[in-house]
């Protein structure tokens, strides 16, 4: 018999999605320069050896990183942004580390730390170092699929990896997918299946999967806006103002109407509407933006979208230097160098160039020259200058025009949507990062048990496999069940729910477990009737659209547990009826006629018939006449009405992503009457909202009943409570 201690080391390995594969080191080896929130922050780091940072702008990021790269003692690659690298040298300086800068493979150090650009990421052998850190690793979302697919190609070999930026757009599932692709937790196609469903809307998180996701998440990133959100004081880390100032300039609608080849004004209409508001107001929008630059003797950092916003820029303000995409590298370093070290006042460049990853914090003022419908370009440009650290108010002055206010209006929309979203997911990661960082006990999903009985019937709230360890052996007469089919977080977030297992693998790891008690507690030569379907393989989860053979792992998986397979009975199914509420291509009209090599028959259900070894010490007399017999028989049972089940809305939740899959009565009906005699009793140690103990006790039998999920369990015991009263209504005699 399975111990507890066994049962529960299972149950961690199912919790255990990512372990530490780094190094530990002591917080007192960590260099004393760090505040104690980074120092925990490297420690974590280190232990779980490939993970990500994803720390506000300002809360130290560099240093953190370069501790990290220092005490994994490999020899290490640090990826950087533009002009990043040479302030990140200066960093270096500050803790007395030797940190070189290298242009190509032959430049790099034999040992310790080597920085580079991304630019210059094709001159080097990546593999050749057992540790890299991306600098700013929000490249991993890059549109450029080449850039963010070579890195997670070239680095899954190195050893150690670390990705640090600011906290990620906090609906873009697409970061943190390639995040944890980058560190080899799992591929995009893993998170998605694991957390995620695809419905008419696009990617959503299942119901369920909220919890799991930011467990799970929280073993291998670190995300915080504020040290406070690890439990850490904010002392040195409160933002200063903010002032958002737009500037509307005046725009002629009708010419831009007659522009667009509209008879009148229609407001701005995609891209190209766009564009050309953007190109018939630029010398109105010039001319403002050089009198603010040109009325100031501060510095100024002006973000523009166009070429020629640049190029008449710098032909009205003197004293700016123009960083563009067709500088040379080191052109674009020193330019921008020029400004941070104070030699140029003002720098005109284009957030895809300079708007991630630069401490500009020297400079508070700033000036959009225009805006596009990124809110994250401005988000990130605004940081540069924004950010812990930063002494003076920020100043942010938006110069466009009248026609181009719906941009503003729509950027600043979700500007306080990602506001929103962000501040929610940093609450609800908050109590799983510090429990990784030791400094949280945080509870397992509220698991608790307890017990309900009725006249006939007794149902047992928890999980399954401890709680039949109540039952006595071989005192269950005949089990009717329906097992969960690998579908995760569809009915709940427990690691306890078997249907919660991340591959078949552990699916029929966990239901071992269950299989041992159940051949323990049944008696000698009685039955066990489980109903199961074949389950569907999908492109996302599985890599493939065809079939799983659930069924016949779950024969096998009896046998191997001790039980005897006596055969099976298939039960007829609808398949319009399927391909309705399925919506699979294997059943649709269309595919009949637009390719039939996707077709194939609608999925049955299936009873499968085991009996516990040894002799029955009690013959079953079945209260079936001959024909039913000859009807039941039968390989394929027909007649069974699909729509015939308990009420599956009453137990239903919001968060579920199915409508439970309550057996039909048919069908329970005829495993009862064939396999069992009246007062026995029968199991279910997967209750859900009661199905088998209402037939079971309308026949006349005592039930047992285990369910995991208290919605479930409560609707289960009025259910149960329900039959009982029928059968009294029943048994009353007639009046005279």
């Amino acid at each position: 018999m399975v111990t507890t201690l066994e049962y529960g080391a299972f149950l961690k390995t199912k919790m255990a999605l990512n372990p530490s594969a780094g190094v530990e080191v002591a917080l007192d080896a960590i260099h004393p320069a760090l505040y104690p929130f980074q120092r925990q922050l490297v420690q974590w780091a280190l232990r779980k050896g490939r993970c990500a940072l994803f720390a506000d702008t300002g809360l130290g990021k560099t240093l953190m990183q370069l501790e990290w790269a220092r005490l994994t003692d490999e020899r290490c690659l640090v990826l950087a942004p533009l002009a990043v690298a040479q302030q990140t040298i200066r960093e270096a300086e500050r803790v007395g580390l030797a940190l070189s800068y290298a242009k190509t493979q032959a430049d790099a150090k034999s040992t310790g730390i080597t920085i580079t650009n991304y630019e210059r990421m094709d001159a080097f052998d990546i593999s050749a170092f057992g540790a890299v850190v991306l600098d700013e690793s929000s490249i991993l979302k890059s549109e450029d699929g080449k850039t963010r697919g070579k890195l997670i190609e070239v680095c899954q070999r190195v050893k150690y990896r670390l990705a640090c930026t600011a906290t990620p757009a906090p609906n873009d599932i697409a970061e943190f997918a390639n995040h944890a692709e980058f560190l080899g937790v799992a591929t995009r196609q893993e998170m998605l299946s694991m957390f995620f469903v695809h419905d008419d809307e696009g990617w959503r998180m299942k119901g369920h999967a909220i919890e799991p996701f930011y467990r799970w998440m929280a073993t291998w990133a670190m995300l915080l806006k504020r040290p406070s959100d690890i439990g850490f004081e904010d002392d040195g880390f409160i933002l200063p103002p903010l002032n958002i100032m737009p500037r509307l300039v005046s725009g002629d609608a009708v010419a831009l109407a007659q522009a667009q080849g509209q008879l009148m004004p229609m407001g701005l209409k995609g891209i190209a509407g766009r564009s050309a508001a953007r190109k018939a107001t630029l010398s109105q929008k010039i001319e403002q933006a050089a009198q603010l630059l040109n009325a100031s003797k501060q510095q100024w950092v002006v973000w523009h979208v166009t070429n020629d916003e640049g190029y008449e820029l710098v032909k009205v303000v003197s004293d700016a230097v123009l960083v563009e995409g067709a500088d040379s590298l080191d052109d674009k370093v020193d330019r921008i160098n020029a400004f941070i070290e104070g030699k140029a006042r003002v720098l005109v460049t284009k957030t895809k160039i300079a708007g991630f990853g630069l401490n500009l914090q020297r400079c508070h003022n700033m000036l959009f020259l225009g805006l596009t419908d990124s809110w994250e370009s401005y988000y990130q440009a605004i940081r540069r200058c924004w950010r812990f650290g930063q002494t003076q108010p920020v100043n942010v002055q938006i110069v466009l025009s009248d026609l181009e206010q719906p941009i503003l209006e729509n950027v600043m929309r979700k500007e306080q949507q990602a506001n929103e979203i962000s501040g929610a997911m940093v609450a609800q990661v908050s109590q799983y990062e510090r429990a990784e960082l030791g400094m949280l006990n945080v509870s397992k999903n509220g698991y608790h048990e307890t017990t309900q009985r009725g006249k006939d019937w007794t149902l047992m709230l928890g999980d399954c496999v401890e709680r039949l360890r109540d039952v006595p052996d071989a005192s269950v007469d005949l089990s009717v069940f329906s097992p969960p089919f690998m579908s995760l977080y569809v009915y709940s977030n427990s690691e306890r729910d078997m249907g919660n297992s991340k591959s078949e693998q552990e699916f029929f790891g966990h239901f071992g477990y269950l299989i041992k008690e159940l051949l323990r507690v049944t008696k000698p030569g009685r039955i066990v009737a489980c109903h199961v379907s074949q389950v569907g393989a999908t492109l996302n989860h599985d890599g493939f659209i065809g079939i799983k053979d659930f069924r016949g792992k779950t024969i096998q998986a009896l046998i191997d547990g001790g039980f005897i397979f006596q055969g099976e009975v298939c039960i007829d199914k609808d398949p319009q009826a399927q391909a309705i509420r399925t919506h699979s291509k294997a059943l649709l009209f269309v595919q009949l006629k637009k390719d039939a090599s996707w077709l194939r028959p609608g999925l049955a259900d299936y009873i499968l018939v085991f009996r516990a070894p040894g002799e029955n010490a009690e013959a079953i007399h079945p209260d079936i006449n001959n024909d039913e017999w000859i009807e039941w028989a039968r390989p394929i049972w027909y007649g069974i009405r699909e729509s015939d089940t308990l009420n599956v809305a009453e137990g239903r939740t919001e968060q579920d992503e199915r409508h439970i899959c309550a057996l039909q009565l048919g069908t329970i009906e005829r495993c009862i009457r064939l396999w069992s005699n009246k007062g026995e009793t029968v199991l279910s140690p997967f209750a859900g909202i009661g199905s088998e103990g209402y037939e079971a006790v309308k026949l006349e039998r005592r039930f047992i009943g285990i369910e995991l999920k208290p919605e479930y369990f409560e609707t289960a015991c009025r259910n149960l409570e329900r039959a009982t009263q029928s059968k009294t209504q029943l048994a009353l005699p007639l009046a005279p």
